[in-house]
């Protein structure tokens, strides 16, 4: 298998059942994200004790590779200290847009395969920008724009 057809059939697996997709009630962090490009509309939710995200969770809705992207960032994080979010951010935003190929560990690999649709790269980074902006304070929702 070559990493389109795993890209693929990733991508296809994690949008028909996505992962984490429910609310967490009482999140001590959650905002909205948006993409106005293609209606991409998520909220990220997240439960961090001591610098370690316990739970990361989203909803919403949006394409296949907005939802995708959004379940392999929650099974990704879980249990992980914010440090290491902010690294994998760097890494898979990257990794898109084409500032790096170095590709994050695990499955986070095949978003490399969101390049060869460069109109859907803003899909793909919609639930990361949205976490950021969750862990570190923003105010006011995520806009791909």
């Amino acid at each position: 298998m070559d990493l389109r057809d795993l890209y693929q059939e990733v991508i296809v697996d994690h949008n028909r059942s996505p992962r984490n997709f429910r609310r967490i009630d009482a999140p001590t962090k959650s905002l909205e994200g948006f993409n106005p490009l293609c209606g991409d509309r998520l909220t990220v939710y997240l439960t961090v004790n001591d610098g370690t995200i316990s739970d990361v969770a989203f909803e919403g809705s949006g394409c296949a590779i907005s939802v995708a992207s959004a379940s392999l960032m929650t099974e990704a994080l879980k249990g992980k200290p914010i440090a290491e979010a902010d690294r994998l951010f760097a890494q898979v935003h990257g990794l898109l847009t084409g500032a790096t190929d170095a590709a994050p560990e695990g499955k986070l690999a095949v978003l490399g395969g969101v390049r060869e649709y460069p109109s859907r790269i803003k899909c793909a980074t919609l639930a990361w920008h949205t976490l950021t902006g969750a862990l570190h304070g923003a105010d006011r929702p995520v806009s791909t724009e």
